[in-house]
Formats: structure tokens, C-alpha cells, sequence
């Protein structure tokens, strides 16, 4: 099978390809700070978290998500946000870039630890084991972000799969674009791994195995496979350790709550990046984003998720107030237990089986909506989705992976351009180009073949 070619350039030493990646990785560990001990193996580790609550998941992935779909627009001046908002992404948007390279440094990170974890002889196994299975899980979760995002997902939208490094990158390494069916098979073998050596208890701080159930649920959603899907959301929502809080509008005002399964810890001194763009001027953000009119206006007024809003009385737009806190400390959820009921609901509503009307109907009762006697179609279910992880990194994907992307974002208002929607109609703008930053460091490397 013919593969292209290309250099990655994540090196743990420096980006010494300058046009790529011209900053040292924060958290970088060189050949003389390598993992040697247990306090070599922790160090690794806090790196490894630095790197997924930098320019991965502190707000762009989310963000990202958000902004492509019928849920955020651009009403600001950062034309890099706008041209996700459009479908006109060039491959030389900043944003895109410098999701890209954050992506694969913390992939890099975890390939460090697993390839040191056996020059460690001052722990236990289990020690070992659980620093092993948080790389897996957060090398898992990044090539999962990675293929939706730059590669595509099987029968459902995409042509190429994405690089797989899976040892720690030093130097610039030449690496081949595997296909989707590779892409997906390791990160199935990935969280798998993760799986087997996790604790099955912790705090969502960390990865556990509950996270990785949860993923693996996420993982087989995507493949349509319905059963596994439904058997691992079913096996974290039976965990006692995890519940629906009654107050929805809490899951954003108090870290950690019982229905988090990962979400990722920010303070005013390491600080998230989301709150910045929604936020308006005059709270202190730059207010470049804002929920879409007609999406707020769907959402039914005795909806207590609708308290998740406030209006800038000074641009006249709604924005998200899940993340306002002035100094940008609020975590960020990443997985959460209402992603496991509606998760189930769909698996088991496509796969004939369980009680899908059930798990549905608990995520609508916990808002203060009566229950449906019935689910008509499974827009039901995406459209329950679409309130419940509004601005939390979902509603691109569930329009991607279902097919249903090119319908619905065929026509998308936008308060920057009336009477000029909007428009998704190239199929092959599902995906993100691959940054020209990386494709001039290998001319040989492929691009998504809309954006050629």
C-alpha cells in the first residue's frame, strides 16, 4: 500500500525545522533530563498534563469544534476563527497550525514516558503500570482528536488517515500517513492499553479506568459499533463513583463534580484559554466568538441550561458563560457522564437494543424538561447533544461522523454577513487541512485533497 511521507517535526530537543515549529516544547525533556527514576517518571508526567491544558485542550480544540458548527460564530476581528466559521480554512490559518503542533507534543510526551518507563527501577509496578496507562490514554485521545479533526473517520467522511509516531522524536523524523483503517485500529489499541493498566478508581484529574471506558464508548460511537459502545457507556454509568448532579449549571461552577470522569484543572496561574474568546471587552475577553441567535433561540426558555448564557448588551450577541471566571481558572471538562447516557441512547437506539428513550430522558429531566414518550428519529438524540456539550469540543463531530454536516451547514446565518450564510458544501472540507508550516518542511507530504 503506498503511503506518503513526511517529516513531523516534534522534536523533544527543539523544533530545529524553524518554518514548522520554532519553540521548544514547554515541557520538554532532552537526552540529559531523560526518565531515569521515579522523580524523572512524575516530572514526565505533570509534563504530560502540561501539554494537554496548552494550545490542545485549554480551549482551541473546543473551540474549534464550536465555531465550525451551528453553535459559535466569529463576530470579531481574528479572521483565523472566521475562516473555520466559513469553511474557507487556509492551510496556513495560525489556529490550525498551532492545534497541530500542540496535538502532536503532547503525543510526543506520552511516547517519552512509554519508552521510559522501563528505565525506572525505584517504583512499584503499579506505579509503573499507572504512569503507562495515562500515556496510552492521552496518546489515544490525541490521535482520536487528530483523525477527526485532520483525517476523517471510516464510511463516514475523510480519505487519509494521519501520522503515527510512536516512539519519543528527538530529531525530525520521517513518518508515513497511515490510512484511516490503521489510524483507528491503534487508537482502539491505544485506550485498550490504557485500559488494562489504569486504577479503576481516582480523581478526574487523572486518567483511570472509567476514563478509559468512556473513551473506548466515544471510539466504537464513531465506528458504529453499537454494542460495544453501548456495553462500555453502560459499564461507566453503573460505576457508583459517578452520578448526574441535579444542578446542571454546577458542572461549570464547581471543579470536579460527581459526574466528571476527566476534566482537566486550571488556576489563575495556569490559566484556560476559553474564556477569553467569548468573553465580551468590557468582562475582560476579547469577545472575537458568540453562540449563534438561532441556536440560543431553540433552546426552550424553561431549559436550565438557557442560564448558561448572558447577552453583551454592547454587541448585542448571547455567549456562553460555562467558562467566565475572570481569571480564566474555571477546568475544563473533557469527559462527563451525560456524554455516557446519550452515548448509550444512540448506540442503542441504531443497534435495536437497551432502553434508549431511558438514557435519553434522564439528560433532558436533569434540565428541567419533560420527558419525550418517544424518539422519532435519532435528531432527537443529536439535538439533545447539541444543548447538553454545547461549546465543549462535540457538535462538529456528531455532524461529521453522522453523515449530516453538508445538510445542516448548508446554510448557516452569521450576524458578520446577513443575508450571506454560511456554506459547508465540499465534502472534503470535513476535514482541516494539514499546515502548510508542516508541508513545506516535506514537499512530499499530502495534503487533504480539498485544499489542494
Amino acid at each position: 500500500m503506498k503511503k506518503t511521507i513526511y517529516i513531523l517535526c516534534i522534536s523533544m530537543l527543539a523544533f530545529s525545522c524553524e518554518a514548522v515549529f520554532d519553540v521548544e516544547p514547554e515541557a520538554s525533556i532532552s537526552d540529559e533530563g531523560a526518565i531515569t527514576n521515579l522523580n524523572s517518571l512524575n516530572a514526565a508526567l505533570a509534563g504530560l498534563y502540561n501539554q494537554l491544558q496548552g494550545n490542545y485542550l485549554q480551549g482551541e480544540y473546543q473551540i474549534a469544534a464550536a465555531v465550525s458548527s451551528d453553535v459559535a460564530q466569529s463576530v470579531g476581528t481574528w479572521d483565523f476563527y472566521r475562516e473555520m466559521d466559513t469553511y474557507v480554512v487556509s492551510p496556513d490559518n495560525v489556529e490550525v497550525t498551532d492545534l497541530w503542533a500542540a496535538m502532536y507534543e503532547a503525543v510526543n510526551q506520552a511516547n517519552n514516558i512509554i519508552e521510559g518507563v522501563a528505565n525506572v527501577d525505584d517504583a512499584t509496578q503499579e506505579t509503573l503500570d499507572f504512569a503507562l496507562g495515562q500515556a496510552y490514554f492521552a496518546r489515544g485521545m490525541a490521535f482520536f482528536d487528530i483523525a477527526r479533526l485532520f483525517g476523517g473517520v471510516p464510511n463516514a467522511y475523510g480519505e487519509l488517515g494521519i501520522a503515527l509516531p510512536l516512539e519519543p522524536s528527538r530529531a525530525p523524523q520521517l513518518y508515513s500517513r497511515a490510512s484511516l483503517a490503521e489510524t483507528w485500529s491503534q487508537i482502539e489499541s491505544d485506550l485498550t492499553d490504557a485500559l488494562d493498566l489504569l486504577p479503576e478508581s481516582g480523581f478526574p484529574a487523572r486518567a483511570s479506568k472509567p476514563a478509559a471506558r468512556a473513551m473506548l464508548a466515544r471510539y466504537h460511537l464513531y465506528m458504529q459499533n453499537y454494542g460495544q459502545a453501548s456495553t462500555f457507556a453502560g459499564q461507566v454509568i453503573d460505576d457508583s463513583n459517578f452520578e448526574l448532579i441535579d444542578d446542571v449549571v454546577s458542572i461549570f461552577k464547581v471543579k470536579n463534580t460527581a459526574e466528571a470522569i476527566f476534566e482537566l484543572q486550571f488556576d489563575a496561574t495556569d490559566a484556560n484559554s476559553i474564556r477569553t474568546w467569548y468573553i465580551p471587552g468590557a468582562l475582560g475577553g476579547r469577545g472575537d466568538l458568540a453562540a449563534h441567535d438561532e441556536f440560543f433561540n431553540s433552546i426552550p426558555d424553561n431549559d436550565e441550561r438557557k442560564q448558561l448564557f448572558a447577552f453583551d448588551e454592547s454587541s448585542m450577541f448571547w455567549y456562553p458563560t460555562k467558562h467566565e471566571t475572570p481569571a480564566n481558572a474555571d477546568n475544563l471538562q473533557i469527559i462527563r457522564l451525560a456524554e455516557m447516557y446519550l452515548t448509550r441512547a444512540e448506540a442503542d437506539y441504531l443497534g435495536g437494543g437497551g432502553d434508549p428513550l431511558a438514557d435519553l430522558n434522564a439528560v433532558r429531566v436533569r434540565a428541567g424538561l419533560e420527558p419525550l414518550d418517544e424518539i422519532s428519529s435519532l435528531d432527537d438524540i443529536l439535538d439533545e447533544r447539541k444543548i447538553e456539550f454545547c461549546f465543549e469540543g462535540h457538535r462538529w463531530f456528531d455532524l461529521t461522523r453522522t453523515g449530516k454536516a453538508l445538510d445542516v451547514l448548508s446554510s448557516v446565518p452569521r450576524s458578520n454577513s446577513p443575508g450571506a450564510p454560511a456554506m459547508l458544501n465540499t465534502p472534503g472540507r470535513q476535514v482541516f487541512p494539514i499546515p502548510n508550516a508542516e508541508r513545506n518542511a516535506n514537499p512530499e507530504m499530502q495534503q487533504n485533497p480539498a485544499y489542494n
